[in-house]
């Protein structure tokens, strides 16, 4: 893959330092995702900032598997994950697992108690908050820190073998509980959790704890430069006393980054969870959510996403960014690439009284005016056709340039049509309206005589395929969480409308993930979920036209 992300940040100078230096001849990095949910927007940033920034160095990129909980990972989640790296355009240099490393993580935690620098506790959850201190007062010590190391050594030994229920002691480091950073101040390292893991099944009952863990595995890898987001640089001092305490080898560096945050998104993995769990969403998939595999199904490409993430840049500075950005990129990437045709999802009959009937006619139309290498496509037309309800008025307002009794418009690629008659049904309601053609304006015959200021488009009746569209809005509201409200308090009911309208028979034989640009309406992805042989479904991707911008 090209690779065009070669504009300078503070990471990427660090890296330079560091091979011109001579401190790395290669620079390995890493993404290490927990398979307890599916990636998210934000995992991208990170998947393209790690990627990417080895390629620029001919280095590599692992990607490793968090899977030290586990009560809350599965096999899912793992498949899920390498689509979604496979899909966002990368290539990982090896497969790992955290789990693979657990013999290894216990040597050095028994390595750790023999040195006095790790002991077996028995504090509750409760008392350890207690024990633990505040911001602006010291911690205090446990009692149960000066065991002997014969003491923390059979207790360690008798927690592996399943001896303590889930809570009843753990492994903590041994550091300071007077240190104003409190992620120094004795930490958990390992835990127990009588829980059968999806990759070592029940070999083991203590698992070690993220902090603990995370360090070495960069360490057995060979990691160089360790990128991860802004929330764990108060947790660098524990990650650099871990590696040089189990007198690790390899010494990697942590660096840490901002985070991905974008307007009216979630991106917490719990809530996001709970959307699926409570059926706010019919899944990890679902075309609202941010996750990897609904922008994937809604219709966005690995190149928007990419471009995105390249554009908002890497800093050390929390910020918010314009869910529009997003979107700017992907009416970038496919306003080249998607075919045009024309659909009307709130469909009003349209008689042409005047058209022969029986007859259909095979009209040439264009599929893009901005690029005629793009060629055109034959659509039919006949006495019947759909428009949208949107492009006829009764009693309309002035400098309303569509249909309405007694006004001419031209029909996109097609002839002038003039209504003359309104059929109501039983309660006033338009549901059929009568026009007249003018042979002699065809598009493309040079016809001069007259001009009209509206052109709509249509489908023709007989010969369109029935469609579903699923039109979206933000699922978040915008709005500040209000005292007593929760997460769910801020889901927009108005984030779908499904409406049933029909496009150009051209669409038959279309496959799921197939993109195309409605006239007037945006551009449209065919759902991988709903679509059937006798149905096809569309979500809108985004609508064609906002006044977002890049500045350049």
């Amino acid at each position: 893959m090209e690779n065009k992300a070669a504009s300078s940040n503070f990471i990427r100078n660090i890296v330079i330092e560091d091979l011109e230096t001579g401190k790395h001849k290669e620079i390995i990095t890493r993404f290490p995702p927990e398979p307890n949910g599916y990636l998210h927007i934000g995992h991208a940033k990170s998947i393209i900032l790690n990627f990417e920034l080895a390629d620029q160095f001919n280095g590599k990129t692992n990607l490793r598997f968090d899977d030290t909980n586990p009560v809350k990972e599965d096999t899912e989640y793992v498949n899920s994950i390498e689509e979604d790296v496979k899909w966002l355009g990368f290539e990982w240099d090896n497969l790992f697992f955290a789990s693979n490393y657990f013999d290894e993580m216990y040597d050095r935690a028994v390595l750790l108690i023999k040195k006095g620098k790790a002991y077996v506790c028995d504090l509750t959850a409760e008392e350890m908050r207690e024990y633990r201190g505040t911001l602006r007062e010291p911690g205090k010590q446990s009692p149960h820190k000066h065991r002997t190391v014969e003491e923390n050594l059979d207790l360690f030994d008798r927690m592996r073998k399943g001896e303590f229920k889930d809570g009843e002691k753990v492994l903590r480091a041994s550091i300071d509980m007077s240190s104003p950073n409190v992620n120094m101040r004795d930490p958990i390292i390992y835990r127990i959790s009588h829980a059968v893991h999806h990759n070592t099944g029940d070999k083991w009952c203590i698992y070690p704890m993220y902090d603990y863990a995370h360090p070495i595995e960069d360490a057995i890898e060979g990691i160089t430069h360790s990128i991860c987001t802004l929330e764990f640089e108060d947790h660098r001092p524990l990650y650099d006393w871990v590696i040089n305490e189990c007198e690790m080898e390899n010494k990697p560096r942590q660096i840490e980054f901002a985070r991905l945050n974008i307007t009216n998104t979630v991106m917490s993995k719990r809530n996001l969870k709970q959307l699926v769990d409570e059926k706010i969403v019919d899944g990890w998939d679902d075309p609202r959510m941010p996750t990897v595999a609904g922008l994937r199904r809604r219709g966005y490409t690995p190149e928007a996403i990419r471009n995105f993430c390249r554009e908002i840049g890497v800093s050390k500075a929390n910020s918010i960014v314009d869910g529009q950005m997003l979107e700017y990129f992907i009416r970038e990437d496919l306003n080249t690439k998607a075919p045009r045709t024309m659909g009307v999802i709130r469909p009003l009959k349209v008689v042409i009284t005047n058209y022969p009937e029986n007859q259909v006619e095979m009209l040439e139309i264009e599929n893009n005016q901005d690029d005629p290498s793009m060629g055109t496509r034959s659509v039919p037309f006949s006495r019947e056709i759909y428009i949208e309800q949107e492009d006829f008025m009764e009693n309309p307002p002035k400098k309303y340039f569509r249909l309405f009794p007694g006004n001419e418009v031209r029909l996109k690629g097609a002839y002038f049509i003039k209504c003359n008659d309104v059929i109501k049904d039983s309660e006033g309601n338009v549901c059929e309206i009568h026009c007249t053609y003018d042979h002699e304006t065809k598009s493309g015959s040079g016809f001069t005589g007259r001009k009209v200021k509206g052109t709509i488009h249509w489908v023709d009746a007989i010969n369109a395929m029935p469609a579903e569209f699923r039109l979206y809005d933000s699922l978040i509201l915008d709005e500040a969480q209000e005292e007593g409200k929760t997460f769910l308090d801020q889901i927009n009911p108005n984030s779908m409308e499904v409406l049933q309208g029909f496009v150009e028979p051209n669409i038959k034989g279309s496959k799921p993930q197939d993109k195309f640009q409605l006239f007037r309406h945006g551009f449209f992805n065919v759902d991988s979920k709903y679509t059937t042989e006798d149905k096809i479904v569309f979500n809108r991707i985004v609508s064609l036209k906002s006044s977002f911008k890049i500045e350049k």
